[in-house]
């Protein structure tokens, strides 16, 4: 019985070794000698798709659409390949899965045919990793054309993530690197989160699905296939998350263009040819950026960069606070193709931002919210949304405070208007008295009346600001005060309305 035992104690190992090698390393061994075999006798052809362009060190615009396919290849139970798996930056946090670049072999069926993809790495910075398509010689002239349409049409339909880009250095620093740096896009914005007009919204959303669909049309009409927008308004009033949110929409990496990176003007058409297709290239406050004529950048540059001669499948994106006093030239049917007004925040946009930040669609301080807009006040979207934030324990803390709020922005545009007119008057009582000597008496006196009228309407509307304050909702009433706002007045900075 012994002797049985210490004979299974030994055979049942070697067993199990002999079954895992003829399963794993024997079955390996052979299936690289048929292919190596193989190659001898050129049964098989093989292509390469390489990241960057060898003559012009551009992106590979295939590239990635492979990289997209093999992902929707890969299984996490499968032991066919080896792959990474990664974490996405979008909200749902997918996990991706991306060949791992070992030269790990990916097969793939099509046609009946047998293909298998490699990935290769880079043998230096600049020539980037590359993948290797591999065939049969006899199936090539079957399937390689339906294949590659079905590469592209599969890596359109993939969800991938989008990436955002900003201007590292000028192109003309390192010609073998970049010069845009990738950056996480983690901005939440989307086209239901932000606050806009349903119909204005509907409209920009089927522009944008128009453009997508309007390849041939552009080219047929000879036009670049790109589309421009110019999103004007003052700050705080959710440009910046409209422009996330048409990103997402469109799922286009983001390019955003810092102008204090360049020399001149050939830096900047550089920096465009290098972006992608399928990509929102987006310059901020280009009213700015016009007014600071000591730069290096001219006018005419600045035209050649949104006429986009070359680019195709981008959408460009223009921001600035005012249109007052921009050159013609810049605002032209072609140059800028849609133009969208972001105003300060009124009661329907209220209304849609009680909604998103407290979860009210209706309460009883409405109507009175609604009396203090039609009285003329009015902050941002960005303010009112900061007050809601601070207060979102209670709606009615914060609704009173958004009260408080614009009654105070009231009473303080009421004191500006007054002090404008002031000034004007002081103006131009001075350029009476020193005007004609025969008429100067007269026209003085009037200036002087008129600077006192001026001086009573200014007293009587600090004495009524007074009494709106005394009149208003106590800050007891207000949990001790409405947040940021009452601390460090206006927000002036570039905010979300979602």
């Amino acid at each position: 019985m012994h002797t049985l035992l210490a004979g299974v104690a030994i055979l049942l190992p070697t067993f199990l070794l002999l079954r895992f090698l003829a399963t794993t390393s024997i079955r390996h061994i052979v299936i690289q000698s048929c292919r190596a075999i193989a190659d001898r006798l050129h049964l098989h052809q093989t292509y390469t798709v390489p990241q960057f362009d060898p003559t012009t060190l551009l992106p590979n615009p295939l590239y990635s659409r492979v990289a997209a396919y093999l992902s929707s290849l890969q299984h996490a139970d499968s032991s066919a390949a080896a792959t990474n798996l990664l974490s996405g930056s979008n909200p749902s946090h997918d996990i991706i899965l991306s060949p791992d670049p070992n030269r790990h072999v990916i097969t793939d069926r099509f046609l009946s045919a047998l293909l298998s993809w490699s990935n290769h790495p880079a043998s230096s910075p600049a020539s980037g990793c590359k993948f290797v398509l591999c065939l049969r010689k006899k199936d090539k002239r079957r399937i390689l054309r339906p294949y590659l349409q079905h590469i592209l049409s599969v890596s359109e339909d993939v969800g991938r993530e989008i990436k955002s880009f900003t201007t590292h250095f000028a192109p003309s620093a390192a010609a073998a690197e970049s010069p845009w740096r990738a950056v996480p896009f983690a901005h939440p914005a989307t086209m239901e989160t932000v606050v806009m007009d349903a119909d204005l919204k509907g409209k920009v959303k089927s522009d944008l699905e128009l453009f997508l669909k309007s390849k041939q049309y552009y080219h047929r009409l000879g036009r670049a296939w790109k589309r421009s927008y110019l999103l004007h308004g003052p700050p705080g009033t959710g440009k910046s998350s409209f422009v996330a949110a048409m990103a997402r929409f469109l799922c286009f990496d983001v390019y955003e263009i810092d102008f204090s990176k360049f020399a001149d003007d050939s830096d900047l058409l550089k920096l465009l040819s290098q972006t992608t297709p399928r990509s929102v290239v987006v310059i901020e406050d280009l009213d700015r950026i016009l007014a600071n004529s000591s730069g290096n950048l001219s006018l005419s540059g600045l035209l050649k960069f949104m006429d986009g001669i070359g680019c195709e499948e981008r959408v460009m994106i223009y921001t600035m606070t005012s249109k007052e006093g921009i050159d013609p030239s810049v605002l032209r049917p072609g140059r800028i193709d849609v133009q969208i007004h972001f105003p300060l925040c009124d009661f329907p946009a209220f209304k849609a931002l009680a909604g998103n930040y407290l979860g009210v669609k209706e309460h009883k301080l409405f109507p009175q919210v609604e009396e203090v807009f039609l009285s003329g006040a009015s902050l941002s979207p960005a303010e009112i949304g900061e007050i809601m934030i601070a207060n979102r324990g209670s709606p009615s803390r914060a609704l009173k405070s958004v009260i408080t709020a614009l009654q105070a922005a009231d009473a303080a545009a009421s004191d500006a208007r007054a002090v404008r007119l002031m000034r004007e008057s002081r103006a131009s009582a001075a350029a009476a008295a020193a005007g004609d000597d025969g008429g100067g008496g007269v026209f003085c006196r009037e200036s002087v009346h008129t600077v006192r009228e001026f001086r009573k309407l200014y007293g009587l509307l600090r004495i009524g600001s007074r009494r709106k304050e005394e009149s208003s909702v106590p800050s007891s009433e207000l949990g001790g005060g409405s947040g940021p706002l009452e601390k460090e007045g206006r927000i002036e900075g570039g905010g979300a309305k979602s």
